[in-house]
């Protein structure tokens, strides 16, 4: 997972306003659909979407320069949403370049919620790091404080799944915004509109859109002349249907260039009016006569000879009892064998890593995210003596001996977990694979 948390902060250091934590999250949907608030934070999880932006590069860039007109003091990136939360308010911005247990263990204790109602408690028990909790008997800390403790503990480091509410993006925009200062001059107005602009743009954006007009009202200061209103409004149009924020704010400032404000403003507010539907450009690599009934061997081809047949490929089901070599991938346009896969009497996973991870184990019985339960097995596989490859001392064989088993994990789900034969460890277990 990739989640960023954007962290938002009001006058002194206060809770934000709850318009502007709306504002930020109706921005973030842009980027993906899975989109929440915590606390002062807009959190968003954007592994799905990273390709669609450019690489994680080009959209940490993008959000980076976007949110920070949008008021955020702070950002990062991480494996849990808990856990970039926590470190946003750490002050740092890169959750992957070291193990996450070893970052989130050195943050003070204030970084994570759930351990503000016990700071005093947890100070007096020499507790100043998350990592000093961590250390505490889980026993002791399920009797002494709440459960919430634990569990937001326990979802920061990934140790089990996090549950959000997600924000709905509305059907309409409409936003506000309280100006920090009253602004005298009609041109000064653009400065709080251009937040208010991008805010739209990115709401165009999730909802496929575009907006051939928009208005923008301002409320005059209550120390006002009797005569100046209680505010006033304009609208701006554009020829087509457009979300580019520069082409609003060009449009706009032209607009304002033209008005004389019969009192101080103090607080804005933006209503798209004329919202279109607008046809994405497609960057799909598929030609068009696929949707015409074009055979997809044919179109494979084509996609071949455009990009080169390296990097077209197919997966080709091979008879062999070993999960690693039960498929090979190999170029597409070739022609498929057709044999007969080998039916297992055990049911096969879904995921398979690319090497089998060393599990922990409490007295011969392995453990994931808690203790595995053993649900079916053993399922013994031997084989590959004629398998070999060149390595760096020479032919190795690629012959194995497991005992397989299908296993059960609280927080991980169904497991494919195994054990090697006539290995000098006997009880070493290792998970190679996982169910859908």
């Amino acid at each position: 997972m990739l989640w960023a948390a954007l962290l938002l902060s009001g006058p002194d250091g206060t809770l934000p306003p709850i318009d502007a934590l709306h504002g930020l999250a109706t921005w973030a949907l842009q980027f993906s659909p899975r989109v929440a608030l915590v606390d002062e934070a807009v959190v968003m999880e954007v592994e799905a979407s990273t390709r669609l932006f450019g690489g994680k590069r080009a959209l940490r860039d993008r959000v980076v320069q976007e949110s920070s007109e949008l008021g955020v003091t702070a950002l990062a990136w991480a494996p849990t949403s808990l856990a970039a939360v926590a470190l946003a308010r750490a002050g740092v911005e890169n959750g992957f370049r070291k193990p996450l247990a070893e970052l989130l263990d050195r943050l003070p204790l204030p970084a994570l919620s759930a351990t503000r109602p016990h700071h005093v408690t947890l100070s007096q028990l020499g507790c100043q790091t998350l990592g000093d909790v961590r250390r505490l008997p889980r026993g002791g800390i399920g009797r002494r404080f709440d459960q919430q403790l634990l569990a937001a503990l326990d979802e920061a480091y990934g140790l089990r799944p996090e549950g959000h509410c997600w924000v709905v993006l509305p059907e309409t925009f409409k936003a506000r915004l309280e100006l920090m200062s009253r602004v005298e001059m009609a041109p000064a107005l653009l400065f709080g509109a251009r937040r208010l602009l991008l805010q739209m743009s990115g709401w165009l954006s999730a909802r496929h859109a575009g907006a051939t007009a928009f208005t923008l009202r301002w409320g005059h200061d209550s120390m006002r002349a009797k005569d100046a209103g209680e505010g006033g409004e304009l609208t701006v149009r554009t020829a087509e249907p457009t979300r580019h924020l520069e082409h609003f704010c060009r449009l706009l400032a032209e607009h304002l260039a033209k008005v004389e404000l019969l009192a101080p403003v103090g607080d804005l507010e933006l209503e798209a009016v004329d919202v279109r539907p607008m046809e994405e450009a497609s960057g799909s690599l598929l030609p068009d006569t696929v949707q015409q009934g074009e055979s997809l061997s044919l179109v494979l081809e084509r996609i071949a000879a455009r990009l080169g047949s390296e990097r077209v490929l197919r997966p080709v089901v091979c008879e062999d009892h070993r999960l690693e070599w039960m498929q090979h991938w190999q170029p597409a346009p070739k022609p498929r064998p057709r044999k007969p896969a080998r039916r297992s009497a055990l049911p096969q996973p879904t995921f398979v890593l690319p090497r089998p991870l060393r599990l922990a184990t409490r007295g011969e019985r392995p453990m994931y995210q808690g203790l595995l339960q053993l649900l079916a097995g053993p399922h013994r596989v031997e084989g590959g003596w004629w398998h070999r490859t060149q390595a760096d001392d020479g032919d190795k064989a690629l012959n194995v001996q497991r005992d397989y088993w299908v296993a059960l994990s609280e927080h991980a789900g169904v497991l494919w977990i195994f054990q090697e034969r006539l290995a000098n460890e006997a009880t070493a277990w290792y998970l190679h694979g996982s169910f859908a």
